[in-house]
């Protein structure tokens, strides 16, 4: 059984199918089935990868209007971020010098 670790909280892969309401749900090659499969990460670990603190993510989300990659919050304490939701907002404020100038 895979499970998703924040501090003193672990949620299993079925917890949050069906945290999402997508239990039993099959998805195509971008469904949400497959969304369950592309790996999580919890704030500490997204802000690490970012370079900012975690104090900046929970801001972000949290302003208006909402800034930051896309997340899921599980419950009042617990929010986690979708790799490939990570990874398209990180693509999408990259800035190639040859094109933008």
């Amino acid at each position: 059984m895979r499970k998703i670790a924040r501090g003193g909280n672990v949620v299993t892969i079925a917890q949050l199918a069906g945290l999402l309401g997508q239990a039993g749900e099959q998805g195509g090659a971008d469904g949400p089935a497959d969304l369950l499969h592309q790996g999580w990460y919890t704030t500490e670990e997204v802000a690490s990868l970012i370079g900012v603190d975690a104090s900046t993510l929970r801001r972000w989300r949290t302003v208006s209007p909402l800034q930051g990659p896309p997340f899921v919050r599980l419950t009042s304490r617990t929010t986690v971020y979708s790799a490939p939701d990570v990874e398209a907002w990180l693509a999408s404020r990259r800035i190639v010098p040859d094109v933008a100038a």
